[in-house]
């Protein structure tokens, strides 16, 4: 079996896409989201995902959370509604990390969650992937997990697990877009 690294955004979205990727490879959970805001809240998160990983005896790293190397990426980018031109920057910084992260420790291919939210471009999402992928010369793993009613499965199995649900993606300014509705 090949060796994949799921970068995984949180428990919710983790665990329909990591069932699946495992009927054909070795799956290890690589939780790295330094835009999840505030601290708190981020290791609520990755705390929902260790408790799962273990029960489900999943490797999990995680990766170094520092917010302000985050923000000093979207600078300039505060502003913007969600899914405006913030959104791909903050893609791309993680997923450039998960890929080389997944170079240096041997994988041979990386995926990422995000693409199962119906509020995530899985095609931008995707592209992204595999324009990082070559430049780290390492493979990627394309796909859009909301497809084939995967979103629902994914909330249904959450719900089955008693998962913390968020209602926002995870960065201040996504946050506040929750608060003004």
């Amino acid at each position: 079996m090949k060796k994949l690294l799921l970068h995984t955004c949180c428990g919710p979205c983790a665990i329909h896409v990591a069932q699946e990727l495992q009927k054909e490879h070795e799956v290890t959970l690589f939780f790295y989201n330094p835009n999840i805001f505030p601290e708190e809240e981020y290791f609520k998160r990755l705390n929902e995902v260790r408790i799962w990983s273990e029960k489900n005896n999943i490797d999990l790293i995680e990766g170094p959370y520092v917010h302000l190397n985050w923000l000093n990426k979207v600078a300039g980018l505060e502003e913007e509604a969600e899914r405006g031109l913030r959104c791909p920057v903050c893609f791309n910084y993680r997923l450039v990390i998960t890929a080389q992260f997944a170079k240096q420790g041997g994988y041979d291919i990386f995926a990422t969650t995000l693409t199962v939210s119906p509020h995530k471009d899985a095609a931008a999402i995707n592209k992204l992937g595999q324009e990082i992928a070559e430049a780290n010369d390492i493979k990627f793993y394309e796909a859009d997990w909301k497809k084939n009613n995967g979103f629902v499965k994914s909330c249904e199995l959450a719900e089955r697990e008693g998962f913390y649900r968020q209602n926002y993606c995870g960065c201040e300014f996504s946050m506040k877009r929750v608060r003004a509705e």
